[in-house]
């Protein structure tokens, strides 16, 4: 992308879909959000009327009952050049499940609400690398880190390597490879509360990988599998914390200083 391309990117009108999780557990990773496109020159809105993005019951067979959450989520959205979300799971929700949902409602209008915003849809590394041309984003983490490529965020939006390439252009950065990347953490939403224990065992063969590459920090896309793996490496007494990639790419200098001297 040029740089009038670029300008032309920054001009558009830009949502934040925060998501359920990180609104209510990890608010940091929404305004590291807001601080990055801010710094790369893109205003962000956040729709105060934005609610869930319905996956939570599609994923459970209640499609019926998701219908009046995605009516909420076109009518917060409506309008927007781009919606972008630091999930790749949520992000997913609304350009794949989406669809479905609003085909099983019967409401033609709704369909074509759908139609037309689930495109627009971007995950955080999917917009800033296909929609800002950027990967290089003027982030500084003087840490050891390992990625974690999340479920939905690999295998139904294929972001691919856009992630790993945004962490690479981090000045001060480690970034170790995870063995069994591709493997899944084992949360998978109420997976982990219908198949428990299996659940967990997937859980200790992800922590496992991450601690025998001795990185310091695990990032991944979406604090939900974040929250599965932290469990598990704290319980361990592992001294690895979780950081969402888009904490990682908000942070400068300055702010690592800051945090230092805290």
């Amino acid at each position: 992308m040029n740089e009038t391309e670029t300008k032309e990117a920054c001009r558009m009108r830009v949502a934040l879909m925060v998501t359920c999780i990180n609104d209510a557990l990890y608010p940091s990773t929404g305004q590291a959000v807001v601080r990055l496109l801010r710094r790369l020159g893109v205003e962000v809105e956040f729709p105060q009327a934005q609610t869930c993005c319905g996956q939570p019951m599609v994923n459970t067979g209640y499609l019926d009952e998701a219908v009046p959450v995605l009516r909420t989520f076109v009518d917060a959205f409506a309008g927007y050049d781009a919606v972008v979300t630091p999930s790749g799971s949520c992000a997913g929700s609304a350009r794949h499940q989406h669809s479905i949902v609003a085909g099983r409602s019967g409401d033609e209008a709704l369909q074509e609400a759908v139609a037309k915003l689930a495109p627009n849809v971007y995950e955080l590394s999917e917009f800033l690398v296909d929609v800002l041309g950027v990967t290089d984003v003027g982030a500084y983490y003087p840490h050891r880190v390992t990625y974690h490529p999340t479920c939905h965020s690999l295998r139904m939006l294929g972001v691919g390597n856009r992630p790993q390439r945004l962490l690479e252009a981090v000045r001060g950065i480690r970034l170790v490879d995870l063995p069994g990347a591709d493997q899944c953490c084992g949360f998978g939403g109420t997976f982990a509360v219908k198949n428990a224990d299996t659940s967990i065992a997937m859980g200790a063969d992800k922590a496992r990988h991450i601690r025998e590459t001795g990185a310091e920090i695990v990032v991944a896309g979406d604090n939900s599998c974040l929250t599965h793996i932290g469990g598990v490496l704290s319980r361990q007494r592992s001294g690895v914390r979780t950081v969402h990639l888009a904490e990682i790419l908000a942070s400068t200098e300055d702010s690592a200083v800051a945090e230092v001297t805290r």
